[in-house]
């Protein structure tokens, strides 16, 4: 059997596996932990460590891990996208600009942000490397721009992660600015082999009403076919000024409500694995499965078949901090991001508007079947879930 590594794996990386019953036909190596839950790591060491293992391919399902893995490939001569083509995606300033210079109309006006406003306010900004939409904002005010940290601990530990690869370490610190976009927020998901481009699907991304913050994900997307072609075209032609070749990728669009084209805002050089359990529910196939094939350097060769019905990925949260005094018991298809003992600013990861109580799945015929159902199931775990103060304000998707 193919020999698999896979680099510092989430606990969604063990479910999807054992779901498709990959453990069955590959030889799986899990090396490292889930690195948003490590304070020290050395990734020379790791590197190094890694040497020693039996490996046909190697993947990572985070940024961070991505990057490992490329490295690891690089090393060992093995199949995956290159640590530099890594870089140029998760390295906004340099993304953007590939972005601008290959598809300028479908590319938000951005700029490096030095203390003054390059256009606007209001306009939002996000830091040069980052995850989940953690510290990025809207600026209304000049004078919330002062209120910015440029660094942080993921930025320190991404830092050395990516030196390996020749991305200089201040490099990671500030912010870019983007104009400001109004429309809908939509995510494809795809892969790349042999410079060729297969769109696996797209999801849509809702908000909370009025905030910046996400409360569901619904595949496959309601865009009609035509405007989601136009998005495999921008995303077909970024990724290969990219230089990305051999992996997963999911890219995030707008789509602006003043006519103008789907505006691209980031492409992520790994697999969503949020989002395996729709792609399986809706299209009964693993996107776990291509990736192990994409990993030994197979084409995985999707073909998106008849589909059936709606999935949604859902996420509780609460705009208030709070102490955690309870959480309702664990069950299939959740996933706790809180514990006990703790307020919400103590500990997950989260944006600059909410704090994520739980995220969960749920499946239906139609499209409102599966909101409906989303809607009762959330009703029911917000009472497995005792806070203090009691009236801290918790969000629904």
């Amino acid at each position: 059997m193919p020999d698999i590594l896979v680099v510092c794996p989430q606990e969604r990386d063990l479910q999807a596996i054992r779901a498709a019953g990959l453990d069955a036909r590959y030889t799986i190596h899990f090396v490292g932990g889930d690195l948003d839950a490590i304070d020290l790591f050395d990734p020379v060491a790791f590197v190094e460590e890694t040497d020693s293992i039996p490996a046909d391919g190697v993947f990572g399902t985070k940024d961070r891990s991505a990057l490992l893995a490329a490295l690891i490939a690089e090393r060992r001569g093995l199949p995956g996208p290159s640590s530099r083509a890594l870089i140029a995606c998760q390295f906004k300033p340099t993304a953007r600009a590939i972005q601008r210079a290959t598809m300028p109309a479908a590319t938000p006006r951005f700029a490096l942000l030095d203390g003054r406003p390059p256009f606007g306010p209001p306009f939002f900004v996000k830091p040069v490397v980052g995850r989940l939409s953690q510290r990025a904002r809207r600026i209304d005010h000049p004078g919330e721009i002062n209120a910015l940290v440029d660094v942080d601990e993921y930025m320190i530990g991404y830092a050395r992660i990516a030196e390996l690869a020749g991305l200089h370490p201040d490099a990671v610190r500030g912010f870019l600015a983007e104009e400001l976009l109004d429309g809908e927020e939509l995510t494809l998901e795809g892969y790349v082999f042999g410079g060729e481009t297969t769109t696996i699907g797209v999801t849509d991304s809702v908000k909370y009403p009025g905030t910046n913050s996400f409360a569901r994900f619904e595949y496959p997307s309601a865009l009609p076919q035509e405007r989601q072609d136009e998005l495999s075209d921008v995303t077909a032609r970024v990724l290969q000024a990219l230089g990305f070749d051999g992996g997963f990728f999911n890219a995030e669009f707008f789509i602006p409500t003043d006519g103008r084209p789907a505006q691209i805002i980031e492409v992520n050089a790994r697999i969503s694995s949020q989002f395996w359990p729709l792609v399986e529910a809706v299209d009964g196939q693993s996107t776990y499965e291509a990736l192990f094939r994409l990993a030994c350097g197979e084409d995985p060769a999707w073909v998106t078949g008849e589909r059936r019905g709606v999935a949604i990925s859902c996420c509780i949260r609460i705009f208030e901090d709070a102490m955690v005094r309870a959480v309702p018991d664990p069950e299939d298809g959740l996933e706790l991001l809180v514990r006990p003992g703790l307020r919400f600013s103590e500990q997950g990861r989260n944006d600059a508007q909410s704090f994520r109580l739980a995220i969960f799945d749920e499946f239906g015929e139609t499209r409102i079947e599966a909101r409906e159902r989303c809607r009762q199931r959330a009703d029911r775990l917000l009472q497995g879930f005792d806070l203090d103060p009691v009236a801290a304000a918790v969000a629904k998707p």
